[in-house]
């Protein structure tokens, strides 16, 4: 997985030559942008992170930005920064789906701590949606008879049980398990159980 970046966007030279290099002196990789539109070019090819974006700016503001990218379904976590007197807008932002905001002069630590946990969440989401992508994968390798007693396994039947609900023996069965345990590389039950919750299988109570 390639490294995140952050994307600043201000159209003020000043707050954002000091951004980025607030940035880059704590090792973090960053692109920096004079104009919403100009980042919005980018698109879609655009290195994943997290986005700081100043609130007012001409042409397409924060508040457009944030719009656009949900529109687009862009996802990236996105913190912006206000003037004095505009946190009306930054609680709009927020409600756009912006994660956190900033009064400019912002402290420098509390603005690195904010990116590095938005990066953070990035990550993890990243990664949540690989393994997932790759489960998926592995889910379509199964055939009908082995996803029907997987879905028994999962839903924590025994063999003998899922044999019956099927109308095979119960050595078959364990036959099917074998295949599903090693086409969907799980080295434990609890394990394949872990997989059908990420892939969407099942639903833990901490969802609903």
């Amino acid at each position: 997985m390639p490294n995140p970046v952050v994307h600043v966007i201000d159209d003020d030279d000043a707050v954002r030559h000091s951004l980025e290099f607030l940035l880059r002196t704590a090792k973090l990789e960053v692109r920096a942008y004079e104009s919403a539109a100009t980042f919005l070019k980018s698109l879609p090819d655009l290195a994943t992170g997290c986005i700081v974006t100043d609130v007012r700016m001409p042409d397409v503001s924060g508040i457009d930005l944030l719009r656009r990218l949900r529109d687009l379904g862009f996802k990236m976590p996105v913190i912006v920064m206000t003037g004095h007197g505009d946190v009306p807008l930054a609680v709009e932002a927020m409600k756009i789906g912006a994660i956190d905001f900033f009064e400019k002069p912002f402290d420098d630590d509390a603005m690195l701590a904010a990116v590095r946990a938005a990066l953070g969440d990035w990550e993890r989401a990243a990664h949540r949606n690989a393994e997932r992508t790759e489960l998926l994968d592995r889910l379509a390798s199964l055939s009908n008879r082995e996803r029907d007693v997987l879905e028994g396994l999962v839903a924590g039947k025994a063999n003998k049980t899922i044999a019956y609900d099927l109308g095979i023996s119960p050595r078959t069965v364990e036959i099917y398990r074998a295949n599903v345990m090693t086409k969907m590389k799980a080295g434990s039950l609890s394990e394949l159980v872990r997989m059908a919750l990420v892939a969407g299988l099942l639903y833990s109570d901490r969802e609903e």
